[in-house]
Parts: C-alpha cells; structure tokens; sequence
C-alpha cells in the first residue's frame, strides 16, 4: 500500500475536505511543493454547521516528482500543525499530511 499518486502533465484539479472541532473552517491553503510555498483554495460550503467544508484547487501539474499539502484554518484561528506533537498511540495526529504524487509528460 503506499499514498504515491500518478497524475499527467498539466491542470489538475485537486479536491479535499476540511474539518474542525473548535469552528467552522475559513480558509484552506495547498501546498504543490512540500509546504514551501502555500496558495490558497476555493472553499465550498459545508453540507451542515458540524460538517466537512470541501476544498478545490487547480493546479498546472509539471513533469516531475511533487509533494501535496493542505492546511485547513478555522474561524478560532487555530490551523493544522506541520508535524503532529509525539504521543505513545499516536493519537490526535491533525498535522498537515503529505502526499507524494509523479507528473508525467
């Protein structure tokens, strides 16, 4: 099993959800390059006041080896660490996952 994607060259549509026990999520970012740079995505409306908030970004996929993040920010302020605080279980773990992804020309 392994979270490596495989996309072709050129616009992409990256799809997502978001979500928050604090408050309703306000804005989420995408990172295409490990977390260097951020952009912002579209924000859809949540089915419900507790519910997922979608997210949509385009992104112009270049041949080569990228890393996809997303970060979510609530209307509390809190947002989405880049690296989950160590406990034993590994529970509570809502830091900014990475997704590996291979453009191809």
């Amino acid at each position: 099993m392994s979270r490596k994607r495989f996309v072709a060259a050129g616009r992409v549509r990256l799809h997502g959800r978001a979500w928050s026990g604090w408050g309703p999520i306000e804005s989420v970012d995408v990172s295409t390059d490990g977390g260097e740079t951020w952009h912002e995505a579209e924000l859809g409306d949540p089915p419900g006041p507790a519910a997922w908030a979608p997210f949509a970004f385009a992104w112009g996929a270049t041949a080569g080896e990228h890393v996809l993040c997303a970060r979510a920010r609530d209307s509390t302020g809190r947002s989405q660490p880049d690296a989950p605080p160590w406990n034993v279980g590994g529970y509570a773990n809502n830091a900014v996952q990475r997704v590996p992804v291979t453009v191809r020309a």
